[in-house]
């Protein structure tokens, strides 16, 4: 192969090249309007669970997720909960029973993160403790004996 051959392989390569950047941009697209979109109609409170919030009947009937890592929850976390990290639950959501899902860590920054991002992707059963761990200890309406 002289030097056709090599500049044919260059210009197709540099053809595939340009082609992929328009399905890639299209991908970001669907995506920013579909944050865009949520952005829009998501109320004040959406997503978003007080402990105060959580009595005894939406205790027994909610999923809690630990989204700390392992060690964390090992030292303790709330009873009944799954320990999944934060980085999987969008990825982990699917796999959990029907109902609603509360997302917590210790103060509510990185379950935030997780509970958007599932959300984002339509699980709109999804919330997230306001102030994690810690706020459910000091304000939840109802523990466990």
């Amino acid at each position: 192969m002289g030097m056709t051959g090599s500049v044919r392989r260059l210009a197709l390569a540099a053809a595939l090249l340009v082609m992929v950047p328009p399905a890639a941009q299209a991908q970001e697209d669907a995506l920013r309007e579909a944050i865009l979109d949520y952005m829009d109609f998501a109320t004040y409170h959406q997503g978003i669970l007080q402990p105060q919030q959580i009595d005894r009947a939406l205790f027994e009937q909610a999923i809690f997720v630990d989204a700390r890592d392992a060690s964390e929850y090992a030292q303790g976390h709330i009873p009944g909960a799954v320990n999944i990290d934060w980085r999987a639950v969008p990825r982990e959501v699917e796999s959990l029973p029907d109902g609603m899902i509360v997302v917590y860590c210790n103060t509510g920054t990185l379950s935030a993160q997780a509970a958007l991002a599932a959300r984002l992707m339509g699980h709109d059963n999804v919330v997230m403790l306001q102030g994690g761990l810690d706020g459910w200890r000091r304000d939840g309406a109802w523990h466990p004996q």
